[in-house]
């Protein structure tokens, strides 16, 4: 399909979190997980039709976060092998549904057995991962940045900000609270992203939260479709189980919602995308198009002008969790002696 037209669906689902299991039980507990995701796929398929290609789940939708566990306990509880058996059993989700699915899960790493990483993995038709990207923006976890010379020496700068081209559009991810740096959105539109598939597990609300708003200009500065699925409930944690409840939600390239969740388990937030608009669209001049109006080679230079986190902060530790705090400190204390912050 050259401009593909399709049904995409941000499946609302309940997460279950895994914090405070055991680890066989953990690891039953996402084996159960991943049952009751492949029934609702195949209950939503045959629900909204076979023109459903492309199904978002919500973030860490098998295990929930971790809660104060420390790193290695949480790595060996929760985090999926990038070739274990429950990448298998998802990659069986999109082969019997001919769906590309699009996980959010913790990962581990051969080549930093003392870590995990957060990861937006989509499987396609076939079972195939086409695409997996790490987390480069989390509080409280490590991402590839923290290790950023070792990361690119086992994977190359290339996996970093991967985009699948696939025949049903340009696919690219971004995990929850990544939406709100423009910079990682336009940059992954500069390497032909259509598609803004955004796992999320966030305060839901009524009213616009920031990353309601964030998704809609993402949408907007780059002509993309967002397609966002949020929880339906998070359980089994002290946190109030409604208070990440609700709005998954499709924007289109202007901005435009498409369809919305409720609370609760749902499969409302489905809509058509319609690439062959998107790519008219951003074919057309005009002062509309702001992704042919932009201007890398100027904010390459203003950015590097700058410094924030920095790369290869990590080492070869193994954090404590109040490291990630110490290091956001060290951070705003660099900020502060450059005049950023006051």
């Amino acid at each position: 399909m050259t401009n593909p037209s399709y049904r995409a669906l941000a499946l609302q689902t309940v997460t279950r979190s895994v914090t405070g299991m055991s680890v066989p039980d953990a690891r039953a507990a996402i084996g159960d997980a991943i049952a009751r995701i492949g029934a609702q796929v195949r209950a939503s398929r045959a629900w909204i039709g076979p023109d459903l290609r492309l199904v978002v789940l919500p973030e860490y939708a098998l295990t929930g976060f971790p809660m104060g566990e420390p790193i290695p306990a949480w790595r060996d509880k929760a985090a999926l092998a990038p070739d274990g058996a429950e990448y298998q059993a998802l990659a069986e989700i999109a082969q019997d549904q001919d769906v590309h699915l699009v996980v959010n899960a913790y990962e581990s790493d051969p080549y930093f057995p003392g870590l995990y990483f957060q990861a937006c993995v989509i499987l396609d038709p076939a079972g195939n991962p086409m695409l997996r990207a790490r987390r480069l923006y989390s509080m409280y976890s490590p991402t590839p940045y923290d290790v950023w010379t070792r990361y690119l020496d086992a994977y190359g700068a290339e996996a970093v900000l991967p985009v699948a081209h696939t025949p049903i559009g340009n696919l690219a991810a971004l995990s929850s609270e990544e939406i709100l740096y423009p910079e990682l959105a336009r940059s992954l539109a500069l390497r032909g992203a259509e598609i803004l598939c955004h796992p999320t597990s966030e305060a839901s609300s009524p009213r616009l939260t920031p990353k309601a708003v964030a998704r809609r200009a993402r949408a907007i500065e780059n002509l993309a479709y967002v397609v966002s699925a949020n929880s339906g409930g998070l359980t089994d944690i002290p946190i109030p189980n409604d208070s990440t409840n609700g709005g998954s939600e499709l924007i289109d390239f202007e901005g435009r919602v498409l369809a919305q969740a409720g609370p609760g388990e749902s499969l409302v937030a489905a809509a058509e995308l319609d690439l062959g608009a998107l790519r008219r669209f951003r074919a057309r001049p005009g002062m509309g198009n702001l992704l042919a109006r932009a201007k890398p080679a100027l904010w390459a230079q203003e950015y590097g002008r700058h410094e924030g986190e920095r790369p290869d902060e990590l080492g070869d530790a193994v954090p404590e969790r109040s490291w990630f705090v110490q290091r956001q400190r060290q951070t705003i204390e660099r900020l502060r002696e450059a005049k950023v912050i006051s």
